[in-house]
């Protein structure tokens, strides 16, 4: 199984959440825009920031990161990318989920996507609608 990642699954993942999707790891490639890995130490520094965790914790998730980015095909945030970000879509989403979509989108053209990864209502309902099987929610 091919599947496309979005931040969500990832970090659901990463702090023990509860309700993980149950198609973590069992795919034969896992493909995820280069946004992830940013959008992620972002909530890792706002928690941070906000005492939620502490220092060593911080470390801990930064290698926690560093290893699941290692792990997956990572796609650029390209000018195609971002162009197709800002085209219409069929649903209503946030900049953000826009670019994810946009990814997987542009990466549908020469790969097979088997699954869209999302924990993200907004997000799995727009993936959806563009024709995804969409799994996480």
């Amino acid at each position: 199984m091919t599947v496309y990642l979005d931040t969500s699954v990832i970090l659901r993942v990463l702090f023990r959440e509860s309700n993980p999707t149950p198609d973590w790891g069992r795919w034969a490639a896992a493909y995820a825009s280069r946004l992830w890995h940013t959008e992620g130490l972002r909530v890792v520094d706002r928690m941070r920031l906000n005492g939620a965790i502490n220092d060593r914790q911080v470390a801990q998730l930064r290698r926690e990161f560093d290893r699941v980015h290692r792990g997956l095909h990572i796609v650029s945030v390209s000018e195609r990318v971002l162009a197709r970000a800002g085209d219409a879509l069929p649903t209503v989403v946030g900049t953000l989920d826009a670019i994810h979509l946009a990814t997987a989108l542009c990466l549908r053209d020469t790969t097979e996507i088997d699954a869209f990864l999302t924990h993200d209502t907004q997000l799995g309902t727009a993936a959806a609608a563009m024709g995804f099987v969409v799994h996480g929610l």
